[in-house]
């Protein structure tokens, strides 16, 4: 089978040819049809320090995708060949205190498709059968790949309650895009993005925030004039941070109502200096996200979409770029450019 292969500890990839994997008897074999470029995969090709202390070499990579089942173990359970499928790419021990709490999620012995165990950047791969989801419903390729950075999208949206707050989005991403469409979806009164890009603030509105705020001068500054220009007069009630830049949360902490509750997805490049004693006396919340809850957030998600075909239309237009997986150096190019939206691979055309 075709496959994106690191052999060795060391910058690059290299398409090649891998053996198909055999799955175990609890494992499902998947012919792979679209996969998604995510931020971890350009770590992984490029193999900063974040690669080099957290990947197993040699490795196919790739962890967001959408295939069918061609094969079955014989200890699956409600799997069956020519199911449609995307997967929860965090594989956990089962055995720790939170897997037997049921809080998989948090389990310590997390192992990582595409980044502990080869992955989705190939024609075939093998998944544990409890960590496939199958869509029951139709869904277009390109949305099956986005399951994923979608579920960090829910996951966090959904933190904290949303019907009638006031919310921005630090980080218009493809996660902060859809983020973005799930509060609006779920109720949200304003929803204003922020970043760097003008055309990523453009997809922010094209998502439904009121508001895409330029935050390359004076964050703060510029978060308290979106308010005055929205009408508010007390703060943002919730706040979502996307980016892992370290003026985004203070920019936050700063413009957040008494008792406001920020989800912090984005993972820091560095220390961050936060104003803690606001934190205590403007009595906030902030909570750290990871991944997606096992299986209520995939459940959510799976729900919005196919209730709603605004947020089917606004989350399947985050696909800015599609290439065959001969054009994968095109695809992984585009992807670091940081300016668009989401990349997707297709293995089905040679």
């Amino acid at each position: 089978m075709r496959a994106l292969y690191k052999p060795d500890a060391g910058p690059g990839l290299t398409m090649t040819d891998r053996p198909v994997p055999e799955p175990t008897e609890d494992e499902v074999l998947i012919r792979v049809l679209r996969t998604g470029i995510c931020g971890t995969d350009l770590h992984i090709q490029r193999w900063d320090d974040w690669a080099a202390s957290a990947v197993t070499a040699p490795l196919v990579p790739g962890h967001e995708f959408f295939g069918e089942v061609v094969e079955v173990g014989a200890a699956v359970r409600d799997v069956g060949i020519g199911d449609l499928v995307s997967g929860e790419g965090h594989i956990v021990c089962g055995t720790c205190r939170n897997c037997r709490a049921g809080r998989r999620q948090m389990c310590i012995r997390t192992k990582g498709l595409g980044v502990q165990r080869d992955g989705a950047f190939a024609e075939y791969l093998t998944l544990p059968g409890t960590n496939v989801w199958v869509h029951h419903g139709p869904v277009e390729p390109e949305v099956g790949a986005l399951f994923d950075p979608l579920g960090n999208a829910v996951h966090t949206a959904l933190a904290f309650p949303l019907v009638g707050e006031d919310v921005v989005v630090a980080g218009c991403g493809p996660i902060g895009l859809m983020a973005i469409a799930v509060a609006r979806h779920a109720g949200a009164r304003f929803v204003v993005g922020t970043d760097v890009s003008p055309n990523r603030l453009r997809m922010a509105e094209r998502m439904g925030a009121d508001l895409g705020v330029d935050v390359r001068g004076d964050g703060v500054a510029a978060l308290r004039a979106a308010q005055g220009r929205l009408g508010m007069r007390e703060g943002f009630d919730v706040g979502f941070e996307m980016s892992g830049a370290p003026t985004a949360l203070p920019a936050l902490v700063e413009n957040m109502n008494h008792g406001g509750r920020i989800a912090m997805l984005g993972l820091p490049s560095g220390p961050i200096a936060v104003d803690w004693g606001k934190v205590v006396t403007h009595m906030l919340t902030v909570k750290g996200i990871y991944g997606r809850e096992m299986f209520e957030t995939w459940q959510a998600m799976s729900s919005m979409l196919q209730t709603s075909a605004v947020l089917r239309d606004r989350i399947g237009s985050i696909v800015s770029a599609r290439y065959p997986a001969r054009d994968w150096e095109a695809a992984f190019a585009a992807a670091a450019s940081a300016d668009g939206g989401k990349v997707v691979i297709d293995w089905t055309e040679h």
